[in-house]
């Protein structure tokens, strides 16, 4: 009986969710620029894909503002489209 106590308190935190803080809202920002190509660097995996909200710890609205800022800052040039070569 004491071995099963002992792996109930060994995995009590297992199924626990991690509190994630976003880095957006902790920095205190409002609004998502697309040309602040520094901070959308950090969202943008090295392949070039814009990493997911597990991930970057963003709220929906807020990666949807992401997205929409990688996106067009791509468009503009700011940001590559794919940053390895083949």
């Amino acid at each position: 009986m004491a071995r099963f106590e002992d792996r109930d308190e060994k995995f009590q935190n297992f199924n626990r969710p991690k509190v994630k803080v976003t880095r957006i809202s902790a920095s205190g920002k409002v609004y998502i620029d697309y040309k602040d190509t520094e901070s959308l660097r950090k969202i943008v995996s090295n392949n070039g894909k814009i990493l997911s909200r597990k991930r970057t710890g963003a709220t929906a609205m807020e990666q949807r503002d992401l997205a929409s800022a990688i996106k067009r800052a791509r468009y503009m040039s700011l940001l590559p489209y794919i940053t390895t070569s083949i």
